[in-house]
C-alpha cells in the first residue's frame, strides 16, 4: 500500500514537470494591408512613421530606407513565417514600397520581393500574417 501511494504521488509530480509549454514567438512590426493602402507617393518620413509605426531597422548607411520586419512562430509549429516591407525615400519623400506582402499597384513604384533576404533567412510563407 505504501509503495502504491508513493508511486502515485511520484507519477503525479513527474507528469506535471514533463509537460513542455511552447511559447508563441512574435517579433517585429505588424504591417497590415490597411497600413500599406494608406501609403502615398510624396509622403514625408514623419507621415510614414505615423501610418506604419517606428521601423524595426533604420540603416545608418542608408537612411533613406526603412525596413519593417515581422516574424511569427506559433507554438505548435517548428518553423515560422516572416514578412518584410521596405519603404524608400528620396529627398525626404516616399518614392517606393518593396516587400513580400500584397501591395496595390499604381500608387507607388513597387518592386515585389526586391529586397533580397540575408543568407540563412527562410523565404516567407505565402500565407503570412497580414
Amino acid at each position: 500500500m505504501r509503495h502504491m501511494l508513493f508511486a502515485a504521488i511520484l507519477a503525479l509530480l513527474l507528469s506535471g514537470s514533463l509537460s513542455v509549454d511552447k511559447v508563441e514567438v512574435q517579433q517585429g512590426n505588424v504591417v497590415t494591408q490597411e497600413m500599406i493602402d494608406k501609403l502615398k507617393p510624396g509622403m514625408t518620413p514623419s507621415q510614414v512613421r505615423f501610418v506604419m509605426g517606428t521601423p524595426l531597422i533604420v540603416d545608418p548607411f542608408h537612411q533613406d530606407r526603412w525596413d519593417y520586419y515581422y516574424y511569427l512562430r506559433r507554438s505548435n509549429e517548428t518553423s515560422g513565417e516572416s514578412q518584410r516591407v521596405t519603404v524608400v525615400f528620396k529627398k525626404e519623400l516616399l518614392i517606393a514600397v518593396q516587400g513580400n506582402t500584397r501591395i496595390k499597384a499604381g500608387d507607388l513604384a513597387i518592386k515585389e520581393s526586391a529586397v533580397k533576404p540575408a543568407p540563412g533567412d527562410a523565404p516567407a510563407k505565402s500565407d503570412a500574417v497580414r
